[in-house]
């Protein structure tokens, strides 16, 4: 007779419940917040290195560690995962400069510089690229690239930055009430591209200058570019020379 063991049924083996894809549970908050942010981290990382075009939804979600569907379903296309990789720290950057320029102007009053404005509205997002972490510095470089797009940066850049760049202005219009409109913004024009090609620290600073200066200086960095500002809207807005 066989022992009891030899008589017991056979059972199935366990299998383990294949992964879950697709669309989370909404219950889980916490959780699709994280993978939310996975993916814009992944993404923003991927476009500051190579370009909107450069870069798959694929390769975003490889990065972020998501399946493919889960980048669609939070963001959509490609443009919209974009367009919320830019709004994100976009909203900081420009938040911090309104409220510095407005403290500054307060607390100035008949006193109000243009190296005092300047350096109220161009500080953050130079201590946010040294001190914020890798993400500003990614964010850094994307905003550079963005601003040089011709396909789409100009509506990008006017869409997340533009009221705050007008707040500005309002407050250089108060100590050049003489200059005319277009000469502001040209002037903010000129700034804009060393601003952000500053921020992308490229390294071309290092080269040319033989290792004089250093792209990743950004305190020096910002301090050179108040006075350059300054000295700049003031030559460009100021009166005329007559000839």
């Amino acid at each position: 007779m066989k022992p009891d063991d030899d008589l017991a049924p056979t059972l199935p083996p366990v299998v383990a419940p294949p992964a879950r894809r697709g669309r989370p549970k909404k219950t889980k908050t916490t959780g699709a917040g994280e993978t939310r942010d996975a993916i814009l981290n992944a993404a923003e990382d991927l476009f500051s290195k190579h370009g909107f075009y450069g870069v798959t939804i694929r390769e975003v979600a490889r990065e972020a560690g998501v399946d493919t569907a889960l980048v669609h379903y939070y963001f959509g296309a490609k443009k919209e995962l974009f367009d919320a990789v830019f709004t994100r720290r976009a909203e900081v950057w420009n938040s911090e400069r309104v409220a510095a320029v407005d403290r500054y102007a307060e607390a100035a009053g008949e006193a109000m510089t243009l190296e005092g404005l300047f350096e109220a509205f161009l500080r953050p997002p130079f201590q946010w690229s040294l001190k914020g972490g890798p993400g500003w510095k990614h964010y850094a470089a994307l905003v550079a690239q963005t601003n040089a797009n011709p396909a789409f940066g100009g509506e990008t850049m006017a869409r997340y930055f533009d009221p705050a760049i007008r707040r500005l202005l309002e407050l250089v219009k108060r100590l050049l009430p003489q200059a005319r409109d277009e000469d502001l913004y040209w002037a903010w024009h000129n700034l804009s591209g060393a601003l952000t090609l500053t921020l992308g620290e490229t390294g071309r600073l290092d080269r040319l200058s033989g290792g004089l200066c250093k792209s990743g200086d950004l305190d020096s960095a910002c301090d050179y570019m108040v006075r350059f500002a300054a000295a700049g809207f003031r030559a460009v807005c100021g009166p005329k020379s007559s000839v």
